[in-house]
């Protein structure tokens, strides 16, 4: 039984009687023979040539029986079948060669897979690990890979093909299957965290044949601001010692000349000017001293608080200020012994403006008859970045106005210096944190600690 499972034995055996029906057949004809019946040299001949058929068959059965092995092997393999294994005990030498190849190549073929699958998953958790968005899009906009931070820019927890951004922004989904490698795009848009503007640069690969794009983003608004704050600072500065040198002197002698025509009562024209001069340099001295303050705001020296404690303090604080505003508080902390890392005092700057903002706006619609109600909402989300939200039911800001609400010098409030938003921002930044305003029915900001 041995035997026949052997390679070079069915070999054997098929030359055999290959060669021996080509003897009869030689033999048929080249000698006339008369006998017949079980002599005849034809009747072998004609037996050897059909059984020659069979022992073809024969072989190739042992073959076929060798190839079913090898692709059970690759079935196992692309079902992460890690168990299978063909015995090597058999008696038969080729069968034991063959089964020991087959194992082989199983095992290799199994660590090939399964390092690849590794690697694989080192590479999605680097990509996590960046702070730059990564998305890979075919043409028809189907996302075959994505990254944490991808999700997290564009505010999906589920994301797998382009227009399910429809949600988010239409404009979006319209730029993201239209983008070309090369592109350098800047995209603004607004989600439930605010208004993120987002830089998109694009680039592409062939895999399988199939052409692919990667999308790299990045929230930009941290540089928008800060940029945007350095120029504020800068032109500021410029200013303030540019009016501080041509008013000090003005009103210096102003001062002088006045204290000369105090007796001179025929001089009374003269010296209403003066004082006009005077008065109007005292008050542009202040009027710049003010703007002082955006480009001098200490260094924060941060420390651990209870933020509930600090809520509490800045709505008694806010009641005191306005005791006869007809407003309720609402706050909310999550969880009770919620702390903070941050300069208590330049944050209890940014409060107390976000409330007085609040108070004065919901002040502004006395005579609509609508109570008044500031929610002080504060937790820690899944990146553990405390946020403090802070939101009133006053009339909500005009989408233009939302848009320079943090440009220094920028107010629509009579007498308004327009710097207190605009500082608020600054400390927030400089505590490593931001400040936004949410898009919304409710006037909502939204101080971030990260």
């Amino acid at each position: 039984m041995g035997f026949s499972r052997n390679y070079p034995f069915r070999i054997v055996v098929s030359l055999l009687i290959a060669l021996l029906a080509g003897m009869l057949w030689t033999l048929v004809f080249t000698r006339s023979s008369g006998s017949h019946g079980l002599g005849d040299p034809l009747f072998w001949a004609i037996f050897c040539t059909a059984l020659l058929p069979f022992a073809l068959r024969w072989q190739q059965k042992l073959y076929r029986h060798h190839v079913q092995k090898v692709l059970f092997m690759l079935d196992a393999i692309e079902n992460n079948d890690n168990a299978i294994h063909f015995s090597e005990t058999e008696e038969n030498t080729d069968a034991r060669l063959v089964n020991n190849a087959l194992n082989r190549v199983a095992h290799i073929l199994y660590n090939v897979k399964s390092e690849t699958a590794q690697q694989e998953k080192y590479y999605e958790l680097i990509l996590d690990c960046v702070n730059t968005g990564i998305l890979v899009l075919n043409d028809s906009g189907a996302v075959y890979q994505k990254n944490s931070e991808a999700l997290r820019l564009l505010g999906l927890s589920v994301f797998t093909h382009v227009n399910q951004l429809d949600r988010v922004d239409t404009r979006l989904t319209a730029i993201l299957a239209s983008c070309r490698p090369g592109d350098k795009l800047q995209v603004p848009f607004s989600n439930e965290r605010g208004t993120v503007n987002m830089s998109i640069r694009v680039s592409n690969i062939t895999v399988r044949q199939e052409h692919l794009r990667i999308l790299a983003l990045n929230d930009i608004n941290s540089e928008l601001d800060e940029k945007e704050i350095d120029s504020w600072i800068r032109l500021t500065r410029v200013l303030t010692h540019e009016i501080m040198n041509a008013v000090t002197p003005i009103t210096s002698l102003s001062d002088t000349l006045l204290g000369l025509t105090k007796e001179q009562v025929s001089k009374e024209e003269i010296r209403n000017g003066l004082q006009t001069i005077s008065s109007t340099g005292k008050g542009l001295l202040a009027f710049v001293e003010s703007y002082r303050k955006f480009t001098r705001i200490p260094m924060p020296e941060p420390s651990l608080f209870y933020v509930k404690s600090f809520i509490k303090r800045m709505v008694e604080l806010a009641r005191y200020q306005y005791p006869d505003a007809p407003i309720a508080f609402h706050t909310d902390i999550a969880p009770d012994d919620l702390i903070l890392y941050a300069d208590e005092n330049l944050v209890s700057q940014v409060a107390i403006n976000l409330l007085k903002n609040a108070i004065q706006a919901i002040e502004s619609e006395k005579d609509s008859g609508k109570e008044g109600h500031i929610h002080i909402r504060a937790y820690c989300n899944e990146a553990e970045a405390v946020l403090i939200e802070i939101s009133n039911n006053g009339p909500a800001i005009p989408q233009d106005i939302a848009e320079h609400i943090f440009i220094p010098f920028f107010t629509t409030k009579e007498g308004g210096s327009g710097i207190g938003l605009s500082i608020s921002r600054q400390i927030m930044r400089l505590s490593g944190g931001n400040l936004s305003l949410l898009p919304g029915k409710e006037t909502t900001f939204v101080l971030k600690f990260n």
